[in-house]
């Protein structure tokens, strides 16, 4: 469920995806055996046992909303750890972030070894480009998947200037051109259609890869709150605490705003793809976003195992009678929806022009920059929400990522 297209299709919207957490779990435990066990290169074997270590008099960083991930500080280094949650095993892989010219500690014989400040990396996903651009640091990015999905100004510049190379996603991925590039980090995501197992050849070549999980989060401050893990990795622990902080304070005011709403509407989400409607499950962020805005969703109390995959006539009778209908694949205007299937325009939302999609940031090539820097900034999308559901609410912000259908 919990999307991504660019490169896991970061830029196709989670209900389009039939991904479950069911389905990713194997694979991921089987992959971080793989990685975790592929080369002795990315061991840390110098001295300094972890438990002889002291916290590092440096800046550090804090997590409070996401689940998916751990950081510690020590002298001359940080201990990442990416968790798997939904196993019953206590499956974690873990990344020995090591200061330049300092050794990397003994006792993490599973770990990958990753030299920081990073200086070059190679992204799979939207997801990680908005990370960096969050952090003002998008010149570090080497190589991308999927570069026709990417908004950023200053990653498409370096597009241009050859100075970033395209280097391929999931099974045609370009492992010799990432290894003849030796960037300092690989970052990736971790689920059910794209198996862990396929970047050993990186590991092996002693390239670390960081499997990123945040589409698993359950709400949206989770999801953003990753963009904490890049700052470890550039040494901006103290940026991302001023700038999170900032944006984490603006979805709280925004979040008691739409709890105050004298009215409460009903909101449906998404369309068919393949025959199927994929909605947002109780646990999914796109939920929690609905709930924050102060909007009622019919599938709120309904915990899966990702996305729930139904069939028209299921969430028809929800459309039918729902006050807002948002994030609609592409569309652009309600005649694109009349032309995909008729029985749309019996929908209270399309015949009250109550019908936002997501897609206004959509550049010319048809990046969408609602997956990029709203990934990492999910106040913004709140307030888009808040003034869709409730314009008397904030009369004066004009919507960011969102678009009313004509």
């Amino acid at each position: 469920m919990k999307h991504s297209r660019l490169l896991l299709q970061s830029r196709k919207p989670f209900f389009l995806q039939p991904i479950t957490r069911s389905r990713s779990l194997g694979i991921f435990s089987i992959g971080l055996l793989l990685l975790t066990g592929s080369s002795c290169k990315q061991a840390a074997t110098s001295p300094s046992p972890a438990g002889k270590d002291q916290p590092a008099a440096v800046a550090k960083t804090k997590l409070v909303h996401s689940k998916g991930f751990t950081i510690d500080y020590f002298d001359d280094f940080k201990l990442v750890k990416i968790i798997n949650r939904f196993s019953d095993k206590s499956d974690t892989l873990q990344y020995v972030l090591v200061q330049r010219g300092k050794p990397a500690p003994a006792g993490y014989p599973n770990a990958q070894v990753i030299q920081i400040p990073v200086q070059k990396i190679v992204v799979t996903s939207s997801m990680h480009v908005g990370m960096a651009d969050f952090m003002g640091a998008a010149d570090v990015i080497a190589g991308l998947a999927e570069p026709k999905y990417v908004t950023s100004p200053t990653v498409r510049k370096n597009l241009a200037n050859g100075k970033v190379a395209e280097v391929g996603n999931g099974s045609e991925m370009n492992h010799e051109l990432i290894i003849a590039m030796q960037p300092d980090l690989v970052m990736t995501m971790g689920s059910a259609v794209a198996p862990i197992s396929r970047y050993q050849p990186l590991t092996s070549a002693g390239i670390p890869v960081m499997v990123n999980a945040e589409w698993l989060e359950k709400d949206p401050l989770g999801r953003s709150e990753w963009v904490k893990l890049m700052a470890a990795l550039l040494n901006k622990e103290e940026e991302v605490n001023r700038k999170f902080e900032a944006m984490e304070n603006e979805y709280q005011r925004l979040k008691a705003l739409g709890a105050k709403a004298s009215q409460h509407p009903s909101v449906v989400v998404g369309m068919p793809f393949k025959g199927t409607w994929h909605v947002p499950d109780g646990d999914s962020y796109m939920t929690q976003f609905i709930k924050d805005a102060g909007a009622q969703y019919h599938w709120a109390d309904v915990i899966s195992t990702g996305s729930l995959a139904l069939n028209f006539e299921t969430v028809a009778p929800v459309a039918l009678k729902a006050d807002f209908w948002i994030n609609m694949s592409t569309a652009r205007s309600r005649s694109e929806i009349a032309a995909a299937d008729p029985r749309y325009t019996k929908f209270n939302a399309y015949q009250k022009g109550t019908m936002y999609n997501n897609n206004k940031r959509t550049n010319d090539i048809g990046a969408n920059d609602y997956w990029e820097s709203g990934a990492v900034n999910p106040a913004r999308i709140l307030a888009d929400l808040v003034k869709i559901f409730h314009p008397e609410i904030l009369p004066d912000h004009q919507l960011y990522y969102y678009q009313q259908l004509p």
